[in-house]
């Protein structure tokens, strides 16, 4: 049998639902609002084939560009050769989710907008930046509660 290159070759594993995920697609995918700039993350979904994406771009981030009543066109830098090309995607709601990538810098931004608000109430300046986890503090073990013990094999028996 010839060896096949088609659009899902080894897609066996890639492109099958999650446990407890199979059947017919919820209609809240459906509902999910994009706005040109939204970051998202593409997932093909097994259970609709039309405006699949190729296999490459299954598990990629894009920044939504255009929209449409079904589908929402992604750009996606893909790596070719020793450069980075924009790739322009069509894509269907079913095979999109938004993107948690940035939620962490966004939550972030609004507790310490909070902070710096609260701080500037008081009249007192405070510092927002992150700052790297210190190492731990030094300390000495005591020999007293810690002797060493020796660790022996349990001799074998049968209980025949």
């Amino acid at each position: 049998m010839p060896h096949s290159f088609g659009y899902r070759a080894r897609t066996r594993h890639m492109f099958k639902r999650g446990f407890k995920e199979h059947g017919a697609i919820k209609l809240s995918t459906y509902i999910i609002p994009y706005r040109v700039g939204d970051i998202v993350d593409i997932k093909a979904n097994a259970a609709q084939q039309k405006g699949m994406p190729h296999k490459y771009y299954h598990g990629r981030t894009g920044i939504v560009y255009n929209v449409t009543p079904r589908a929402v066109g992604v750009i996606i830098n893909k790596i070719v050769g020793n450069r980075y090309i924009e790739k322009r995607v069509n894509i269907r709601v079913e095979h999109i989710r938004h993107s948690r990538c940035r939620q962490e810098f966004l939550d972030r931004v609004k507790s310490n907008h909070e902070a710096h608000r609260e701080a500037k109430e008081k009249g007192e300046r405070i510092n927002l930046r992150r700052v790297p986890r210190l190492p731990r503090e030094s300390r000495t073990v005591s020999a007293k509660d810690n002797l060493p013990q020796t660790v022996v094999p349990v001799p074998y028996e049968t209980t025949i």
